[in-house]
């Protein structure tokens, strides 16, 4: 595998930027330059005590610090907007590539699991949601976007598998990590479909499972109408009650636990939590 490339801090703060809004990249980067200019055109203090030498080389030395800073984080954070414009209008065409995909490489089983993520948060742009991504965790990390809408906050999973049905297990899982950030709900969204078993675990809870075939009809839908596909929010979610959902801290090591299912003795096919540290920690309840 090809190390990736190290980068500079200032590459970094761009790329941090370029996930954000760009009109919110701009406000953050007049913000900083305001603050920051004011402490650099700040008088320096006279010294009328020698006890006073230390505080005042400290005062010089952020003087000193925003005099750089007031232009170094404004560029950062205009290159971010001017990134994040770009990359919105790289979405859009993704998802109208898809829409009217003619050839295997760019329908939504054919793309890279990068551009799936891309794609749907897109397509959840379109319900009017408010969209942040994490930056990735790879082709089966973690969650991959945060949605806000009616100052409710959402989770997002995209499993871009091609070969196998997502299962319970995973379902499982994201509905502990829901509980755990305080989410009104949550949606996994596959490439392909999902097992009967994880349908039904899903059913009745805070999660909407979205197949493939779903998918493709909310990015026709997006082009073809311009209206909204029909994403089920809060209302139809059912979200449950935050003291039902809450994950207990092991007894042992204080970690988060984890539902789990008994493979073998008298309780065999039974769910418990377990400790998340397992098998470093054995705390069950």
């Amino acid at each position: 595998m090809a190390r990736r490339r190290k980068t500079s801090p200032f590459e970094d703060l761009i790329h941090i930027a370029s996930l954000l809004p760009w009109w919110l990249s701009l406000l953050i980067a007049f913000v900083a330059w305001y603050f920051l200019h004011s402490l650099a055109i700040s008088p320096i203090p006279t010294l009328t005590d020698p006890k006073q030498f230390g505080q005042m080389l400290t005062s010089q030395l952020f003087r000193t610090g925003a005099m750089f800073l007031q232009y170094i984080l404004p560029v950062a954070f205009c290159f971010g907007a001017i990134g994040s414009v770009f990359a919105r209008a790289k979405r859009r065409k993704l998802i109208v590539d898809v829409a009217s995909a003619t050839k295997p490489g760019k329908t939504i089983e054919g793309i890279s699991w990068q551009q799936f993520e891309q794609l749907t948060g897109e397509a959840f742009r379109r319900q009017g949601f408010t969209v942040t991504e994490t930056g990735g965790n790879g082709p089966d990390g973690g969650i991959d976007l945060i949605l806000h809408k009616d100052r409710e906050k959402y989770l997002v999973q995209c499993k871009q598998w091609r070969s196998l049905k997502v299962g319970v297990t995973v379902i499982r899982e994201f509905f502990g990590v829901i509980a755990a950030e305080g989410a009104v709900g949550g949606f996994v969204v596959t490439s392909g479909a999902f097992t009967a078993e994880a349908k039904a675990f899903a059913r009745g809870r805070n999660i909407q499972l979205v197949e493939g075939a779903e998918l493709n009809r909310w990015i026709a839908a997006s082009r073809s109408t311009q209206s909204t596909p029909s994403v089920r929010t809060h209302t139809q979610i059912n979200p449950v009650p935050v003291q039902q959902v809450s994950v207990p801290s092991c007894s042992v090591c204080r970690s988060a636990m984890k539902k789990r299912t008994a493979k073998r003795g008298a309780s065999i096919g039974r769910e418990f939590w377990g400790c998340s540290q397992y098998p470093k920690c054995l705390g069950v309840i």
